[in-house]
C-alpha cells in the first residue's frame, strides 16, 4: 500500500530547534564551510543533545503510539547533507522516528514547505519564520533562549503565542 499524507499533521523543524546545535551554528555562520562539515563529522556517532522543541515533538509524536501515523515530523534545515547525517542518527538514537529532510547548504528552506505538505513550520531562524508566513504557511519561532518547561506537564501538548500576527 503506497505511503499517504492524507488524514496526517505534517511539522516541519529546523534541525537547531529539535536539537542544541548552537556550537555547531556558530562555526556555520561565520561563514567557516569546511570547520563546520569537519566538526559535524567529528561528531557524527555524537547524538546531539535535546533542542528547545525537543519536548513538543516527542509529545506530537505520541498522537501515533496506537500504531497509526497522525503525525509525520520532518526536518527542514539550513545545515548541509552531513550534518543531516547528524541528525537522524540522533534522531534515532532519541527514538525519533524522522522519515524526511531537507538539508539546503544555507539556502532560505521555506520555499520546500508546500513539497514536503508541511502544516507548521518551528525554526529559530526568524527570517525564515517571515518567510514561510508570508508564503501563507503557518510558522512559529522557536526561541532557543527559552526555559524548557516542556517537561513540566509530560501528557499534554501545551503551546504558548506571542504576537499581533496570531
Amino acid at each position: 500500500m503506497p505511503v499517504t499524507l492524507e488524514d496526517k499533521l505534517v511539522v516541519a523543524i529546523s534541525s537547531r530547534a529539535l536539537f542544541n546545535l548552537e556550537e555547531e551554528n556558530k562555526i556555520f555562520e561565520s561563514g567557516d564551510d569546511t570547520g563546520y562539515m569537519k566538526l559535524q563529522l567529528d561528531r557524527l556517532d555524537v547524538p546531539a543533545a535535546p533542542g528547545i522543541a525537543y519536548s513538543l515533538i516527542r509529545k506530537l509524536l505520541r498522537f501515533n503510539d496506537d500504531g497509526v501515523q497522525r503525525v509525520e515530523v520532518v526536518i527542514l534545515s539550513r545545515n548541509d547533507p552531513v550534518s543531516g547525517m547528524r541528525i537522524f542518527r540522533s534522531s534515532a538514537a532519541a527514538d525519533i522516528k524522522l522519515q524526511r529532510g531537507v538539508f539546503t547548504q544555507g539556502r532560505p528552506p521555506f520555499g520546500y514547505l508546500r513539497a514536503l505538505r508541511a502544516h507548521l513550520f518551528l525554526s529559530v531562524n526568524a527570517q525564515d519564520v517571515r518567510e514561510a508566513l508570508g508564503a501563507g504557511f503557518p510558522a512559529a519561532r522557536v526561541l532557543v533562549e527559552s526555559v524548557k518547561a516542556g517537561d513540566a506537564w509530560p501528557n499534554e501538548v501545551r503551546i504558548a503565542f506571542d504576537g499581533d500576527a496570531v
